[in-house]
């Protein structure tokens, strides 16, 4: 399980540092996908086939669909992790996330997330509003303990 926020700079070769504890997820390699918000998702090799096979189920006579495919398939790059634990997101995703020299890695469950620190912060401020949260968890029905 992906948790936490971890801050990390790039090196000189644009390679991205890895949490040590996310790095025992990853022994197989990941995937990196565009996320949703501006952001980059990384999977799991099992995480992102179940994925791939949620979407091949659905119809190619969609248009919806067939831009699913090139938003999630199209735009996603495999990741394997060197001995000092460092990724190297492709250029045309690293870019397109605005992640220059330093990324903020945060866990999201079964993946995590990389941002640029700009956008973390604005997300970050939307996640802090009380009265957005009371409405977002009561959906959830979290029972006390």
């Amino acid at each position: 399980m992906f948790f936490g926020e971890h801050r990390h700079s790039l090196d000189s070769k644009k390679r991205l540092t890895i949490p040590s504890r996310f790095r025992d997820d990853l022994k197989d390699g990941a995937y990196v996908v565009e996320g949703l918000d501006g952001n980059l998702n990384v999977f799991t090799p099992a995480v992102f086939e179940k994925i791939h096979q949620k979407i091949s189920a659905l119809t190619l006579t969609d248009e919806s669909v067939r831009d699913i495919r090139r938003k999630f398939f199209g735009r996603a790059g495999y990741l394997e992790i060197d001995n000092a634990g460092r990724i190297l997101i492709p250029d045309y995703l690293r870019e397109n996330a605005g992640i220059q020299d330093e990324a903020v890695l945060t866990g999201a469950g079964s993946y995590f997330e990389i941002w640029s620190p700009e956008a973390w912060e604005q997300r970050l401020s939307h996640l802090q509003d009380p009265v957005a949260n009371k409405e977002r968890f009561a959906a959830l029905d979290i029972p006390t303990l």
